[in-house]
């Protein structure tokens, strides 16, 4: 057995611990103060306790009143689906009663359109047949006009030929003055070149021959001023024996002479020099004078040929202003007849337009009120009806219905044809405009008017009516 000590240590309890203090530490204030906080918290779990207890208890209450509500309203929403698949009922035959009621409004509709078209139609096939009588007219009028037009430039072609006559003559005549003119202008200067040439030519020839004489003159003196000093010196050489004194002294007197001879036969030839240079100035300026003649002589030339050149282009301008101005009056007078003939094509067009305005408006509010009252009295033949098959024979409502339906289908079949044959219809008309158009444009780009076909292309309709023309009326611009 184990000893008595060991079991006592085991068997001792645990010390309880109240904010880190053992209580077998604690004293009695500190028991007592730690006994109200604990009385205080108990009271406060026990007010929250109840309170939960009060909103677990509404929350309770409040989920089953929502439950309620909510089987009410499924309830009330399974009554509403029922309503609503019995009204949907009653439409789905309602609108089965009007579907019948609108197809048979259609079918009389048809037939009603059908008779509208038919009378349009041959209101336009009238109408088209005075467009066409009306085209002719104006095609007369036209020829009528081109012969005018004709007559006019075949006058006009005979004045300009006058015309031109008229100043072929006065170029003529102006050309034989200019001739003339140029001659006399031409032996005039010829006159004066060969009157100044003569004179200078004169002049020259008088200054040469005063020259020539003058150095004549001084060769003849210095030939015998030599030939008289050759014997004075064969005299000094005879009697040099006699006299050497007067010899000498006479030998000086002749060089003294001599000498001034020679000064002066220089002066005489620095004059001729000066002779010469100062005649040389005025030939040199004669020269000068010739070559500025031939230069305004060769002037002349080049602008006569100038004045030649420009007379030629002037006639060739004045002409080509001619053709200009002639053919610019032909396209102002072609201008004003066709704005004229479009003024009263538009004219014309546009009183046909408002008085077929105005007999279409009237036919169409006497169709819509026809078209009114038969509807109203369908609809009350079709509810008679109804009523009366409802009342006597309950029955055959449902095989009426049926033979309704199967009419029905029958009729909207053979409009669908209809529509398809007139869509077709449309197509070819088409097909037929536009091939015309590209003839008619072919034949404009070669040149060949449309007037002198010899036949007029059948036209189903006329282009000033598109307006009430389906889809075949448009014709393509891809030309």
């Amino acid at each position: 057995m184990p000893p008595k000590g060991k079991k006592g240590k085991k068997g001792k309890k645990m010390p309880v611990l109240i904010d880190g203090v053992d209580t077998s530490a604690m004293t009695r204030d500190q028991l007592e103060a730690f006994a109200v906080r604990l009385k205080a918290e108990m009271d406060r779990e026990r007010e929250e306790r109840n309170y939960f207890q009060l909103e677990r208890d509404k929350i309770r209450t409040f989920w089953e009143i929502t439950r309620q509500q909510l089987d009410e309203t499924r309830y009330e929403l399974q009554q509403k689906d029922k309503d609503i698949e019995a009204t949907q009922d009653l439409s789905d035959i309602d609108k089965k009663h009007v579907m019948q009621q609108m197809k048979h409004l259609q079918f009389e509709n048809h037939n009603k359109l059908g008779e509208v078209r038919a009378e349009a139609m041959t209101q336009l096939k009238l109408a088209q047949e005075h467009h066409v009588l009306q085209e002719t007219e104006l095609q007369k009028d036209k020829r009528q006009l081109r012969r005018i037009l004709r007559e006019r430039m075949e006058v006009g072609e005979m004045q300009l030929r006058q015309m031109e006559t008229h100043f072929n003559e006065k170029l003529l005549e102006q050309r034989l003055t200019f001739e003339r003119e140029r001659k006399d202008n031409e032996m005039l200067h010829e006159e004066k070149m060969m009157e100044q040439k003569s004179k200078l030519d004169l002049f020259y020839s008088t200054q040469m021959f005063e020259v020539e004489e003058r150095k004549n003159q001084q060769i003849r003196n210095l030939q015998d001023h030599h030939d008289g000093a050759f014997n004075d010196m064969k005299n000094y050489y005879n009697d040099i024996t006699l006299n050497n004194l007067a010899l000498i002294g006479s030998m000086k007197e002749q060089l003294e002479q001599l000498r001034k001879q020679t000064e002066r036969s220089d002066r005489i030839a620095a004059d001729t020099a000066l002779e010469n240079k100062r005649l040389r100035e005025p030939l040199e300026q004669a020269n000068i004078q010739l070559n500025e003649y031939r230069r305004k002589l060769e002037f002349y030339d080049r602008d006569k040929q100038q004045l030649s050149r420009l007379k030629s282009r002037n006639t060739k301008l004045e002409k080509k202003v001619k053709g200009l101005t002639w053919e610019a009056e032909t396209l102002i007078l072609r201008n004003d007849s066709l704005v004229a003939q479009r003024e009263t094509l538009k004219e014309r067009f546009n009183d046909v337009i408002v008085e077929l305005q105005q007999k279409t408006g009237l036919k169409n509010v006497l169709l819509e009120r026809k078209i009114a009252a038969l509807l109203r009295e369908e609809e009350k033949r079709s509810i008679i009806l109804h009523e009366t098959i409802a009342t006597c024979a309950p029955n055959l409502a449902d095989k009426l219905t049926g033979l309704d339906e199967r009419v029905g289908n029958i009729v909207d079949e053979k409009n669908k044809i209809i529509i398809d044959l007139r869509y077709e219809v449309a197509k070819s008309r088409k097909a037929h405009d536009d091939l015309l158009e590209t003839y008619e444009c072919k034949l404009k780009q070669f040149g060949v008017p449309s007037d002198n076909l010899g036949f007029t292309p059948l036209r189903d309709r006329d282009d000033k009516q598109l307006y009430i023309c389906g889809p075949a009326g448009i014709v393509t611009k891809n030309k």
